[in-house]
């Protein structure tokens, strides 16, 4: 293939997601900087987002904000790696039973919306939690023992239970690639385990340790409804406080100050994530986990590994469970009983549900939330592939550039972009025909896709970096066209990472909250907004069908993650 022609069809590929980025992240993003500046610059932009931004960094208390939204991301994100290293090492070089089943159960914290996992510990261990409840039946207390509510652990936990998976997938992955046969050469020349592990595999594996560092520092820095729904009002991030100046305090100019430091913070951080991914998936021979894997021979191999799947599934399944069989229980408190917290079992949750009883302040009923949540989702998967794949293409090319790297970073802003000013921004911009979708479902799998997108190029640029370039060139020898090359040599190879990325967009859109809270219309809501609805409104039977819906949105979420692993773990996956 001739240098130009690669040229142009690389140029075409990339107008297409670097157009949905222009039309539907930088114009909805400036729209709002410009609306929110202006205002305290009297129409001057520049002199208005001078002024936001000396206000904002001249003031004692936003430096504490953003000490603290520095801290807790750095301090999350030792406790993940503490958690994730171990068991990335575990899933990398040995088989066990039930191995598909672990990574399916670990991989739904992550995917799961932030309200829904905020009920899942208050399941757990909330004031009426079942460790709470347990504590208090077994030592004849009266009041609940564990007080986590708006704490830092309450925060660093969720933190924990969200992110973990990122080094679980990301490190085992490439650890499971390296070849067993470096660590044996060092081994059989004298090097013991310890040695062995410390001059030979992690200095392999430091580019990948540090890539999902930076990555899960990046998710801890922006978080927001963790933040917001466990921490209280004692804490506050950069993301929590631009919503409180927005909806509480109407502050708009450093909202959007803040916004911005929010994201020229994430912009380097994504930088130097792009940089150290850049050499992380590259042409490799691969060979199978048939090989770099062993099973668990020894006893303690089995109790060591037995203890560390019983911590993960303590810290990263337990809420789940809880919060399932919390929607099967009603308390003997909510059926009118004094002073007693006897569960009883019940399919009242579910059957209000089925019976399609409506939310309350004009929202659409339930069974009508799933079929909108499932529409969206749908959609999601067909924009996020459409736009995703030309992109993953162009970032994966041999002798990625600096500019290269500079779009693959792009690619993950949106990741790190404060929801809150993206959607006011949306609400804004896109207000004047041909682009009035205020009122258009359409507006919320455009939000979706702009969240999920970022895991579809993280999903297949490894896919495409691992295809061995001679492919190509002997298709372009044999007078296949740059088409015919992709159709006949890329997309095979690729097929299997097309679907894990189309089911990890499925999966992100029905837990999409953040951006759908700000655009959903009553008539169209989600899962996960009438969650937050429930969960608003007093009344036990609200609270149960908030446990109940948050029940089917990780059991379709499970059932995605199991599809992923059955993808992934067949006995010729790399």
């Amino acid at each position: 293939m001739r240098p130009g022609l690669t040229a142009v069809w690389r140029g075409l590929w990339l107008t297409l997601p670097l157009g949905f980025l222009a039309l539907f992240y930088a114009y909805p993003l400036l729209g709002i900087f410009g609306y929110s500046f202006g205002r305290a610059g009297g129409g001057n932009v520049l002199a208005g987002a001078a002024s936001a931004l000396q206000a904002a960094l001249g003031s004692g208390y936003i430096w504490r904000v953003i000490g603290f939204t520095f801290f807790q991301a750095a301090l999350s994100t030792l406790l993940t790696l503490a958690l994730g290293l171990p068991a990335a090492y575990l899933v990398s070089r040995y088989r066990f039973p039930g191995k598909s089943l672990l990574m399916a159960l670990t991989t739904i914290p992550f995917v799961m919306p932030t309200l829904a996992a905020a009920a899942a510990f208050n399941a757990l261990i909330g004031p009426r939690g079942w460790l709470n409840l347990g504590l208090m039946a077994l030592f004849k207390l009266s009041a609940p023992p564990l007080a986590l509510e708006n704490s830092l652990g309450a925060i660093l936990l969720a933190h924990v239970f969200y992110n973990t998976t990122i080094v679980l997938r990301s490190v085992g992955d490439f650890w499971a690639r390296l070849d067993p046969r470096l660590e044996q050469a060092a081994r059989v020349l004298g090097a013991n385990p310890w040695q062995a592990l410390g001059r030979v595999t992690l200095p392999l594996l430091a580019p990948a340790v540090a890539a999902a560092a930076l990555l899960v520092f990046i998710f801890d820095f922006t978080s927001f409804g963790v933040i917001l729904v466990l921490g209280g009002p004692k804490f506050a991030t950069l993301e929590v406080e631009i919503y409180n100046q927005t909806s509480g305090l109407f502050n708009l100019p450093l909202a959007a100050a803040l916004a911005l430091i929010q994201l020229l913070c994430t912009l380097a951080l994504t930088l130097v994530y792009s940089r150290l991914s850049a050499g992380l998936s590259r042409p490799l021979t691969l060979r199978s986990l048939a090989y770099t894997q062993m099973p668990l021979r020894s006893w303690r191999s089995r109790l060591a590994a037995g203890g560390l799947v019983a911590v993960l599934l303590s810290l990263l399944v337990s809420p789940l469970l809880a919060l399932a069989a919390r929607s099967f229980v009603q308390l003997e408190a909510e059926r009118g009983g004094r002073g007693t917290v006897q569960p009883a079992f019940t399919l009242r949750y579910y059957q209000e549900i089925a019976a399609g009883q409506r939310s309350g302040d004009g929202y659409a009923a339930p069974g009508k939330a799933v079929v909108y949540s499932l529409m969206y989702a749908a959609a999601t998967v067909a924009l996020s592939l459409g736009f995703g794949l030309p992109a993953a293409w162009a970032i994966s090319r041999p002798g990625n550039s600096p500019a290269g790297q500079v779009f693959d970073a792009l690619m993950m802003l949106p990741l790190g972009t404060s929801a809150v000013t993206l959607g006011l921004g949306f609400i804004l911009t896109l207000k004047q025909p041909p682009l009035d979708l205020r009122a258009s479902p359409l507006l919320a799998p455009l939000a979706h896709t702009l969240v999920a997108m970022p895991f579809v190029v993280r999903s297949l640029v490894p896919a495409l970096r691992s295809i061995q370039p001679r492919l190509r060139q002997a298709a372009v020898v044999l007078g296949a066209s740059p088409w015919q090359a992709l159709r006949r040599v890329d997309f095979p190879l690729v097929s299997r990472a097309l679907v894990v990325a189309g089911v990890f967009a499925f999966t992100i859109s029905l837990g999409e909250f953040g951006a759908t809270a700000l655009i959903a219309r009553p008539e169209y809501p989600t899962i996960p907004v009438l969650i937050y609805r429930y969960i608003g409104q007093p009344g036990a039977l609200n609270y149960g069908m908030a446990m109940a819906l948050s029940t089917l949105l990780m059991v379709v979420t499970a059932g995605g993650m199991l599809a992923i692993e059955r993808l992934r773990g067949s006995g010729n996956e790399f």
